[in-house]
Formats: C-alpha cells, structure tokens, sequence
C-alpha cells in the first residue's frame, strides 16, 4: 500500500472513531446520570467525527458520503451553537440578580 494511501485509511478510520465515541459518551452520561440526556461532548465528538470524514469522503470523491457528512457537520455546529447561546443566556441571568431572562 502506498504511503499516501495508508495515510488516507488511517484518516477515513480516525474519523469514524471519532464519530463513534459519541455513543459512548452519551451512554455512559445516560448511565451516570440514571436518565437519558445528550451531552455537549457528543455534539464534539459529532463535530470532528464528521469534518474527517467529510475530508475522507472528498478525496474518496463519494458524493453520496460527501452530502450526508456535510448536512451533519451544520447540524452538530448547530446544535453547538445553540448551546453556546443557552449558556451565555443562563451566565447573564446569574451576573445580574433580580433581571428577568
């Protein structure tokens, strides 16, 4: 196997690692917690797990692999996003006492 390509295998199983701890993190923050929730670091893992891929996915020049990894990428950089600003919105509640959010 040429260098190159070995590189692009380990960049293409990188990413689905990636993609896959998310549920390993959701389950075991499912399981801490005793209910079923999404943490942040899912959305992290989506995130990266997905970029990669998506690079993977373009230089395989898949375009069914390179729609369904680009669609996803703004839904978790969404999804983070929204977070950020639930975050944000819930600290300037808390610095200023007596404000209705």
């Amino acid at each position: 196997m040429k260098p190159a390509a070995l590189a692009w295998l380990i960049v293409g199983f990188s990413g689905q690692a990636l993609f896959s701890l998310r549920f390993l993190a959701q389950w075991l923050q499912s399981e801490r917690l005793r209910r079923s929730v999404v943490p942040v670091a899912f959305w992290y893992f989506s995130l990266f797990g997905g970029v990669t891929l998506l690079a993977y996915a373009i230089h395989r020049r898949d375009p069914v692999f390179i729609v369904g990894q680009a669609t996803g990428i703004f839904i978790y950089a969404r999804n983070l996003q929204l977070i950020r600003q639930e975050r944000r919105t819930a600290a300037a509640g808390q610095t200023r006492p007596g404000v209705a959010a």
